[in-house]
């Protein structure tokens, strides 16, 4: 090797060295623990690489965009949920938590090596304009998508209010790609949606948990208590999650303080409990809590935690199966790191990882659509299950096969238009309406 080659080489491990020396110190910092479990001597290919890149390549190149591609490499070898985020996307990853940013308002998922549609947001740009879960984006802005990480692809997704995007879609049963031109618009998701239906029952429908979720829900109560509501019914339905805390939240506004709501555990089986530590009495409504395929991470959480003490009935189908945890840690120069830490379990300590959360009572909605042949269309379902790389369930033996989930069709989501289409609200307040005829034919009531 040349004396340039080795000082090239040195320089390499040197940033190397710091980089992840920046990497252990913030680990430790935020409270938690990274190692490297190779030897240092493994690096020296990474660094026999970026110097001969540096030296050779047969344009300039920057030492942070080739560190910033590494890094991103290393990361998709891990789980879907794992991601760096340069520093403009992690600023843009805080606004998210607040419910407010500029795009189109869309989930998206890598799904057969394709960036897929896992659904749009009701009522946002893209859900006026057509898109549909299982829609395969393969150009965004005539950039083709092939190998584009869902990071990268969030970030070209959004922009400013009024700028336009143009994504290219492949669609089940059209022939050719076709173009969607979508003007990007502020994305504000309003978390709680609540209304009275039928005289007396609390519809409660919670579309993202946001820093403000728990506040929200706590008013939507208050005024639901002053209509003199009955029964409770908490749509999850296409509530993609958001933050545990509030899941933890929303779920203690349910319970009695003191419930387990959620515990997490770590790959060394370190546990940590979120207890339900509610200040306001709590009302024992008779409650339904519905979810689909749509219904994810801290929405799971809450039905899971509802389920297992027995304070709702779960109804709709299997939900989406994301039971990991992901912790967002600030790096050195405004970057961050999305890393899946930990597994989350329900009370009773399953995991839904991959799985889903199973319904008390399963009501699938019938597939409404017809295809020009006259044949139903098939639906497309995208679960944890369907993306790359995604962690197994460590609570299902290794001899018992994963459970087979059964597409259905994307249900009617019960707003006040389309409530009496909707089959699974409806049976939720065929269910309430049971419950409160069963409590009048008391015996003991009867007797005295």
């Amino acid at each position: 090797m040349s004396k340039n080659m080795k000082r090239m080489s040195f320089a390499a491990l040197l940033i190397i060295t710091a980089l992840i020396s920046i990497f252990i110190g913030r680990g430790l910092e935020s409270g938690k623990v990274f190692a490297i479990g190779e030897t240092f001597d493994e690096l020296k290919v990474f660094a026999e690489v970026l110097s001969l890149v540096q030296k050779n390549y047969v344009e300039e190149t920057k030492t942070k965009d080739l560190v910033y591609g590494a890094i991103k490499g290393m990361l998709t070898t891990l789980d879907p949920h794992t991601s760096f985020m340069p520093p403009d996307v992690y600023k843009e990853m805080q606004v998210d938590t607040k419910g407010e940013f500029g795009g189109l308002g869309i989930q998206i998922g890598i799904k057969d090596n394709q960036l897929t549609v896992i659904a749009p947001i009701e009522g946002t740009p893209a859900d006026k304009a057509g898109i549909k879960a299982g829609d395969k984006v393969i150009k965004i802005d005539n950039t083709s998508t092939k190998d584009m990480s869902l990071i990268d692809a969030v970030g070209k997704l959004r922009g400013q209010k009024g700028t336009k995007v143009t994504i290219t879609i492949v669609r089940e049963g059209v022939a050719e790609p076709f173009d969607v031109v979508i003007a990007r618009e502020i994305i504000k998701i309003q978390s709680i949606k609540h209304r009275t239906i039928e005289g007396n029952i609390g519809y409660i429908r919670v579309t993202q948990f946001q820093e403000q979720t728990g506040e929200d829900l706590k008013k939507a109560l208050k005024k639901l208590e002053a209509d003199k509501v009955q029964s409770i019914i908490l749509d999850l339905r296409n509530n993609p999650g958001g933050l545990l805390s509030m899941a933890v939240e929303v779920s203690e506004q349910f319970l009695e303080t003191g419930k387990l709501v959620v515990f997490i555990k770590d790959r060394r089986g370190e546990k940590d409990e979120f207890i339900s530590r509610s200040t306001v009495p709590v009302k024992n409504y008779p409650m339904v809590v519905l979810v689909n395929e749509g219904s994810a991470s801290a929405s799971e959480i809450v039905a899971g935690a509802l389920q297992d003490w027995g304070k709702a009935i779960v109804v709709g189908t299997q939900t989406f199966g994301k039971g990991s945890v992901q912790t967002v840690i600030p790096l050195s120069d405004g970057s961050g790191l999305r890393l899946t830490t930990a597994r989350y379990y329900t009370p009773k300590g399953k995991s839904i990882q991959s799985t889903g959360i199973a319904p008390d009572i399963v009501i699938k909605p019938p597939v409404s659509k017809t295809a020009k042949d006259g044949k139903k269309e098939k639906p497309i379902v995208i679960r944890e299950k369907d993306l790359e790389r995604h962690l197994k369930n460590d609570t299902i033996k290794k001899e018992e096969p994963e459970p087979q989930i059964e597409e259905e069709a994307m249900p009617v989501i019960g707003d006040e238009k389309t409530e009496k289409e909707d089959i699974q609200l409806q049976k939720a307040i065929e269910l309430l309406k049971t419950w409160k005829i069963f409590k009048e034919l008391n015996p003991e009531k009867k007797a005295s």
